[in-house]
């Protein structure tokens, strides 16, 4: 076979470009894994981001690509693309931990997520690394240990979908998909240079996702939004049609259409800027580079205004955090006391924050805003205080800036924006109305289409030692 590029170069290329080439017959499957192989092997010692890696496996699903391209059989879009996927899918085979020891098995069946993108030719080859029960802001656990910062090492790479992070930085996957209830999609790729981007709450079925061994009740029904990691807004919308809508399984996914946008320009758009969200401490370096962005595009011809809904931004912090501390305490030996009238008032004032966002987002397109409260810091032990502009804050206050999205099951996609005076990766956050990812994706495009943003740059750590 010609091969029309070299191996180092395949590693860079997107999933959906590996997928044409793959089907036009100028690459193999084989010939990409390999490549993809050897990058692992080349980076994961210094990052800790890929675990469980299937190597043995992976190869067989390679060449049975391979030849089911030769015999002219029905390939998807993904055919033969080796791709990763955080611990905390269930893969049918591989070893699945979740950062625990506790919840450390080996499933019989796929999660929705695998089971969709291994129909859409997927080579799932491996997992990545998580914060143990994928509960920090750093990806370490007792299981894999920490997970590293491509752009600089000493630094973590966020948490929990840290390793999905790192791993698609670092061309060790060219695509992945985690998971966000509190950042956990956004944090990373805005830490380490990637694009996120956290679907509306259920948009895209939980099965097979976070499952305990002993098939207990899943806890979290609320808030939590899956989503791919990449390194272009095209692996980000090629992700997003494979893993949508309902599986017969997960009741809660209802049947709502996924249509794409028309291309759009930055004159186009209608913005609400918040480079601060009120009670969220964010550093200076990423309110500056909202405000660029917001300044470009009103330069451009686009409708810009500094804007929030009006609600009680107290209110919804602690309504946010009082969720929070219910599904993720209800089902552990000493759990959360409360009664179900409880539950059901905290979703009923709920239900009225998210009808004022969705009133919000009848007069603009994508709320700009920072997508996390720091760049990427150095690695410390969870629950000690952060530097933020030469001052300090607790360490959990971090989260804040991500409650308004996932409390109100609302979108975001986090684009790379350049990188600080350091050399460490910034970057912004759209966040759009309920089920309002297509238009999310359309955004971002004309920002980066008419040079607003960079787009994606790679780290400069790729090596061992």
């Amino acid at each position: 076979m010609v091969q029309l590029v070299e191996d180092s170069d395949l590693c860079d290329l997107g999933a959906a470009e590996v997928g044409r080439r793959l089907s036009a017959g100028r690459i193999s499957a084989i010939d990409v894994l390999d490549a993809q192989l050897a990058r692992i092997e080349e980076r994961n010692g210094a990052l800790g981001a890929v675990v469980s890696l299937d190597a043995d496996g992976a190869r067989r699903r390679a060449q049975a690509a391979d030849d089911a391209l030769a015999a002219g059989c029905p390939i998807g879009p993904l055919h033969g693309v080796p791709i990763t996927l955080k611990d905390g899918n269930d893969v049918a085979g591989l070893r699945t931990t979740i950062g625990t020891h506790e919840l450390d098995n080996v499933p019989a069946n796929d999660g929705a997520v695998a089971a969709r993108l291994r129909a859409a030719g997927a080579n799932v080859i491996g997992h990545t690394n998580v914060a143990a029960w994928l509960a920090d802001h750093q990806s370490a656990n007792p299981v894999f240990g920490r997970t590293s910062n491509p752009w600089d090492l000493s630094r973590t790479s966020g948490g929990s979908s840290g390793g999905a992070a790192a791993a698609v930085a670092s061309g060790m996957t060219p695509l992945d998909v985690g998971s966000d209830l509190v950042g956990s999609l956004r944090q990373p790729a805005s830490f380490c240079g990637v694009y996120a981007l956290k679907t509306t709450e259920h948009r895209v079925p939980l099965t097979g996702f976070f499952r305990t061994p002993d098939g207990a009740p899943r806890p979290v029904r609320i808030m939590l939004g899956l989503g791919p990691l990449a390194r272009d807004l095209d692996d980000l919308e090629l992700a997003l049609s494979v893993i949508s809508g309902p599986d017969g399984v997960d009741g809660d996914v209802p049947p709502v259409p996924l249509t794409r946008c028309d291309p759009r320009a930055p004159g186009d758009l209608r913005v609400a800027v918040a480079p601060e969200i009120p009670g969220a401490p964010v550093v200076k370096v990423l309110r500056d580079k909202v405000d660029q962005v917001a300044g470009a595009i009103s330069d451009a011809g686009g409708q810009v205004r500094e804007a929030l809904p009006e609600i009680s931004w107290q209110e919804q912090g602690e309504l946010f955090g009082e969720l929070i501390q219910l599904v993720t305490s209800v089902f552990t030996p000493d759990g959360a006391d409360f009664r179900l009238a409880r539950y059901l008032e905290l979703l009923s004032r709920r239900d009225e924050l998210i009808g004022r966002w969705e009133r919000f987002f009848d007069q603009y397109d994508a709320l700009l805003m920072p997508p996390a409260a720091t760049v990427a810091y150095p690695h410390c032990p969870p629950g000690e205080p952060l530097s933020v502009d030469g001052g300090q804050i607790a360490y959990y206050e971090q989260g804040l800036v991500f409650a308004l999205a996932s409390l109100n099951g609302l979108p975001s996609l986090v684009m790379p924006a350049g990188q600080d005076d350091g050399g460490l990766p910034t970057g912004i956050q759209l966040v759009g109305a309920r089920w309002n990812e297509p238009q999310l994706l359309a955004t971002g495009r004309a920002l980066e289409n008419a040079g607003l943003t960079p787009g994606f740059r790679r780290p400069p750590v790729t090596r061992v030692g």
